[in-house]
């Protein structure tokens, strides 16, 4: 199984980037492995959407419903896709009105030898650059 946890501060409140990361209608205009999203439910308590994985010539699609507690938390589970196991969470800690400290941790394995060999090392450069990918965006939308 592996592991991504990556911890930063940033200078936008916990709402904002809690926004951020909820606006998955969005993430085609800043994530560059991101081919498209579904957005299948939005409620105040949850979110679900299947994003499409469009890197470096490698086609994928998986499935989340996020259960939220806004501004504060974000718990993604698996509903379909091509995990043996995948679950994380987004933790968004006010620090003040302008900043808060984001916490990301996912934990994920792929259903088979195969596709571990051939998807891992695109998914984990995808999971590696996520909370950075947000941090920028943040900047670019929120700064302005």
């Amino acid at each position: 199984m592996v592991i991504v946890e990556k911890t930063v501060l940033v200078h936008h409140s916990a709402s904002q980037m809690f926004n951020l990361v909820d606006d998955v209608e969005h993430y085609k205009e800043f994530l560059p492995w991101c081919g498209g999203v579904n957005l299948i439910e939005r409620s105040v308590a949850t979110t679900t959407a299947t994003l499409h994985i469009d890197f470096h010539g490698l086609k994928q699609q998986f499935t989340t419903q996020n259960e939220k507690n806004f501004p504060k938390a974000m718990d993604m589970k698996l509903k379909d896709g091509p995990f043996k196991h995948f679950e994380g969470n987004w933790r968004f800690i006010a620090l003040s009105e302008e900043a808060c400290k984001i916490e990301f941790h996912l934990e994920y394995e792929f259903s088979s030898t195969w596709l571990s060999q051939l998807i891992s090392p695109v998914f984990s450069q995808i999971a590696n650059t996520f909370v950075d990918s947000f941090v920028t965006r943040a900047d670019n939308i929120l700064n302005h």
